[in-house]
């Protein structure tokens, strides 16, 4: 009698030790064994969600080989880290329960502020998404309600309500929808103090309505419910000038030659930041006492522009070079050549941001020729740049 033929259901394989279900499927022991290795590993992803939270010291350690300086921030942000998911996995003792501590961030543009939060969460393997304030508006109005924000994070967790309730959200440009004076509003600022009272309900613990799918809420849509409780905000933003506000506030001396008035630079006036130069730059009382953790990056300057071109996993001289070695082309930089493409993004002031544009403009000509030709090394130095750049 001729043996029957069974194929796999899920690989299409021939086989001969099979599965078979209820409803006539077949599955045979490759695919049985993929399919454990796969629970397995969403299983231990899981556990390490919950459970295995890396000392801050590691935190920092890792953040190390992504970002450049910015030691003060780097620590603050790892114990904030660390406390928030240590919090999350401990049960309340004595009834002693811990609160949430969110984060502000303060820094001019392009000195890692996105870069710091996007690194944590990826070591964490939580959800991560960025929502920008600017877009956001009061409900009712042309722009993004403030849940919004959710939604992002509810996607990038692949709508799993019970990750996404772990996650971390980085809000940027915080600073955008500052009132435009200290004093309360008179008229609706659907886009300043609006959008900051519809966050507060975000930052604290509360369960939040959300649309699955993103948009505009109506009545027959099915909502989400988002417990904000175990969500970690970052907030960020340059806040362009607030060392003016320090200043009004540090220096408030008699006048005369027996003052105590000492000048400082603009650096030593961001160490001495309090809650009470926020609101008068405009954010709202209750924003700021839900953002605890105030911290700020530094300037970069060129020593430190010159080690983010070279030193970082994702440098950008790494990046460059391995694009060229996917051709079979040997890329090199002078150090001198790196110095002047720094001195250039510091006259541009965007930070670390603005390296990108300028490599871009150095290198589109030999990224264009180079393949096509039989060269195998290529030396980018001071005269190669400046050439590109005037050009």
């Amino acid at each position: 009698m001729k043996e029957k033929k069974v194929y796999c259901s899920f690989c299409g394989r021939q086989i001969k030790s099979y599965v078979l279900s209820g409803i006539g499927a077949c599955i045979c022991n490759e695919c049985v064994g993929l399919a454990n290795k796969y629970t397995e590993q969403f299983k231990s992803t899981e556990s390490e969600l919950i459970t295995d939270v890396p000392k801050p010291k590691k935190i920092k350690e890792f953040l190390d080989q992504y970002i450049i300086g910015q030691d003060r921030v780097k620590e603050r942000v790892a114990v904030a880290v660390y406390n928030h998911y240590k919090r999350i996995n401990s049960e309340m003792i004595d009834d002693v329960e811990i609160e949430k501590s969110n984060l502000l961030i303060l820094g001019e543009t392009g000195t890692g502020k996105t870069m710091i939060a996007r690194t944590i969460a990826k070591m964490l393997n939580v959800p991560f998404a960025i929502a920008d304030a600017t877009v956001l508006t009061q409900a009712g109005y042309v722009g993004e309600d403030v849940e919004s924000v959710l939604v992002r994070l509810y996607q990038a967790a692949d709508y799993d309500i019970e990750r996404t309730e772990r996650g971390i959200v980085f809000i940027d440009e915080i600073d955008k929808i500052a009132r435009k004076n200290d004093n309360p509003s008179i008229t609706r600022d659907v886009g300043g103090e609006g959008v900051q009272q519809g966050l507060l309900k975000l930052l604290e613990d509360s369960i939040v309505s959300i649309p699955p799918r993103g948009g505009r809420k109506h009545p027959e849509q099915p909502m989400v419910q988002i417990n904000t409780k175990n969500i970690l905000f970052i907030c960020g933003g340059a806040f362009v000038g607030i060392e003016k506000k320090i200043k009004n506030r540090c220096n408030k001396q008699t006048i005369g030659f027996n003052s105590k008035y000492t000048k400082m630079e603009d650096e030593e006036y961001m160490a001495k930041i309090q809650s009470a130069d926020l609101k008068s730059f405009g954010l709202i009382p209750e924003l700021i006492g839900r953002l605890p953790i105030i911290t700020y990056t530094d300037p970069l300057d060129r020593t430190s522009l010159v080690r983010i071109l070279k030193e970082p996993k994702n440098a950008l001289v790494k990046q460059y070079q391995k694009i060229f070695w996917l051709d079979g082309i040997d890329l090199k930089f002078t150090d001198d050549a790196l110095e002047y493409i720094a001195d250039k993004a510091i006259e541009n002031k965007l930070g670390a941001r603005g390296l990108r544009s300028i490599m871009e403009t150095v290198m589109t000509k030999a990224m264009y020729e180079m393949p096509s030709e039989d060269k195998t090394e290529l030396l980018i130095d001071i005269n190669y740049v400046e050439e590109k750049l005037a050009a």
